[in-house]
């Protein structure tokens, strides 16, 4: 609890504590007359008022300055004051007790409204508060310690035992465990050696590592979450929109309303003045929208915290309500449902030998960044392989189909069957059903083929069913991948369907085929990981993008991200979207339930101020309270 919520429970509790003794003190007994006796009561109740609601009168008042009359404190004050201004009405039946009584459980609820934010925040704060202030940077054999932001790609930093990852990069020396649970909210450390790839904002728990630099400090993933949690706020979902534009309006309607309940009748000779009054004072405090106000932008935002805290970042409440309402979840393969760590299992060859064909594609693929042509290079390596940028030549890359070069004076082409039949050259049939084929043709003859596999991730299958048990209707998978083997993961996954072989461009055409058969209340989400899934996961109505070795494009193009790439995390975040709109409609549902019967009742005569302090900061005060419930949603 913060230094100002523990200050202003003091307060509370101290204006409580007064309202208590002064309901206890005998005032008609401990003076003469009645109007000394309704003098000192009035006083006396003044004193917790004041403590409790002094600052909600200086609020109301600038407010009034600044020309925002018909705001919340602005009611309460003329609620509040009113009830003590009927003492002038000898008539009427006293009510400061109520007055005070509304102000202090109106701060009770204020105050359990920033409780719950604070709670929230707190678990967002576990990720804001993962960016290193300093590293240490190698420079010329000695250690200098700088701001990240000074260190430039490429340089040489080290991380201590104790120290967070300040950069991303790669071990170049060294072993240890690294804590990832602020980022993923993955328990299990994480362990790393040199040549493993490491990311901002873990903490090295062990070894000293050295690490070389592969991205800038703005760049970074420490950075990138950080800019994703500070726009998270800015995205309202289509409930709370609707609530902020409905309390504009709201609320000098009832005010009006309040004044024609206190005014119209007394001039008509219908009643005294002070019942009237008392009437539409009641309908005032009743009317007051903080029930709704504060507690559904709240619901999301204890939403989002609690996704926060299980390594999901939510990019706004907005996004949170749509994945609620997601029926279809498409799926990329590669890296999303698989590991995206290829091996080569088989290299058939024509002509040459195994090695000899396997030298040459390695080479070939030496310059690109596909993680097939990593699999080539790491199985030559592994093999005791030397590679020779000196022997490639003229490489050209052709999208979705391979890549072509000259390697030893020989032209390479390495692809798929469409990059074949591109130079009209025959490739063999293939009879394995799983993988990845890949066809080699050397100075326009076939040569051989090379299979690569890509296990599912372990946690994948368990997650998909998960899916389908929450009520997801369609499980699809998009892949470039050819038709055996996307049918031989679909089977295994269970994958209601799948689409193969395709290119980055058919990747956007399909999901626009899934999109245009979807009915208008039906969601559908996409979860990718590639840069050539940006354009997908833009397009879809919720895009999930796996964070921690998803490319920038796809984790700018996302609404939430996976930061442990675990897809078991998707339907996690469906339970906590789908519990957090359930708390908003309860929050809604209530709230109007209660103030539209408590103001029919007011209306007529049959409410008492009591009833009307329940009806606003008594219903206020279990909004909150129920939207506190979103935080405690768990793995």
């Amino acid at each position: 609890m913060t230094a100002e919520l523990k200050k202003d429970l003091t307060r509370i509790l101290l204006a409580l504590f007064f309202f208590v003794v002064v309901e206890l003190i005998p005032f008609d007994v401990l003076f003469n007359t009645a109007q000394s006796a309704l003098a000192a009561e009035f006083i006396c109740f003044l004193v917790p008022y004041l403590i409790a609601g002094y600052d909600v009168i200086i609020k109301a008042a600038r407010n009034i300055v600044r020309g925002m009359v018909l705001d919340e404190c602005f009611l309460m004050c003329i609620a509040t004051l009113g009830a003590f201004g009927l003492v002038f009405f000898p008539e009427a039946e006293p009510h400061m007790a109520e007055g005070a009584a509304v102000m202090i459980f109106y701060q009770i609820g204020e105050w359990f409204e920033h409780y719950a934010v604070g709670k929230s925040r707190a678990s967002i704060s576990e990720m804001l508060d993962i960016a290193p202030e300093t590293a240490h940077m190698l420079v010329d054999g000695e250690l200098v310690t700088t701001h990240p932001d000074n260190v430039k790609i490429g340089s040489t930093i080290v991380v201590k035992p104790g120290e967070r990852i300040p950069l991303d990069g790669v071990v170049i020396s060294g072993s240890s465990s690294l804590d990832t649970a602020a980022l993923t909210g993955e328990s299990m450390p994480r362990y790393v050696q040199s040549g493993s790839a490491v990311i901002s904002g873990c903490i090295n728990q062990s070894g000293a590592l050295t690490i070389k630099t592969n991205k800038a400090f703005e760049n970074s993933t420490v950075m990138r979450i950080l800019e994703l949690v500070e726009e998270a706020s800015d995205k309202k979902a289509r409930s709370e929109a609707f609530i902020t534009r409905f309390a504009k309006y709201y609320t000098p309607v009832v005010v009006l309303c309040a004044l024609a309940i206190a005014l119209v009748p007394p001039v008509l000779g219908l009643g005294a003045w002070s019942d009237w009054i008392a009437r539409g004072l009641i309908f005032l405090v009743v009317s007051c929208p903080c029930a709704l106000v504060i507690s559904v932008p709240l619901s999301f935002f204890c939403g989002i915290g609690a996704a926060s805290r299980q390594g999901i970042l939510v990019k706004g409440s907005n996004y949170l309500e749509q994945l609620a309402h997601v029926s279809t979840i498409v799926f990329d393969k590669t890296g999303t449902l698989t590991t995206g760590s290829f091996m080569v299992d088989e290299v058939f060859s024509t002509t040459n030998s195994a090695d000899s064909l396997l030298k040459l594609c390695a080479h070939a693929e030496s310059m690109s960044t596909h993680p097939l042509a990593k699999a080539l290079r790491d199985a030559y390596l592994s093999r005791g392989g030397i590679l020779d940028q000196n022997a490639v030549s003229d490489v050209i890359e052709h999208t979705g189909k391979g890549i072509e070069a000259l390697v030893e004076g020989k032209h390479l082409l390495i692809g798929n069957r469409a990059l074949l039949l591109d130079y009209h050259i025959e490739s063999l049939p293939v009879s394995v059903d799983y993988g990845s084929i890949l066809h080699v043709a050397i100075d326009k003859t076939y040569a051989g083929y090379l299979v690569l596999s890509d296990a599912p991730k372990p946690q994948t299958k368990q997650a998909l069913s998960s899916l389908h048990a929450q009520g997801v209707e369609k499980l699809i998978m998009l892949t470039g991948d050819r038709r055996e083997s996307a049918a031989h993961i679909a089977q295994v996954l269970g994958i209601d369907s799948f689409f193969a072989e395709l290119l980055p461009q058919d990747k956007v055409e399909r999901f626009e085929e899934i999109l245009s058969n979807k009915s208008s209340e039906e969601r559908v989400a996409f979860v990718g990981d590639g840069i050539n899934d940006a354009p997908v996961l833009m397009r879809s109505d919720v895009g999930i993008a796996m964070g921690a070795l998803g490319s920038d494009a796809a984790i700018e193009a996302a609404d939430l991200v996976l930061m442990d790439d675990n897809p078991a995390k998707i339907a996690l975040a469906m339970r906590i979207a789908r519990k957090t709109m359930t708390i908003v409609k309860e929050n809604i549902v209530f709230a109007l339930g209660v103030k539209f019967a408590v103001l029919i009742l007011a209306a007529f005569g049959l409410a008492n101020m009591w009833l009307a302090v329940f009806a606003d900061v008594g219903v206020a005060a279990l909004a909150i309270l129920n939207a506190m419930r979103a935080l405690a949603i768990k793995e």
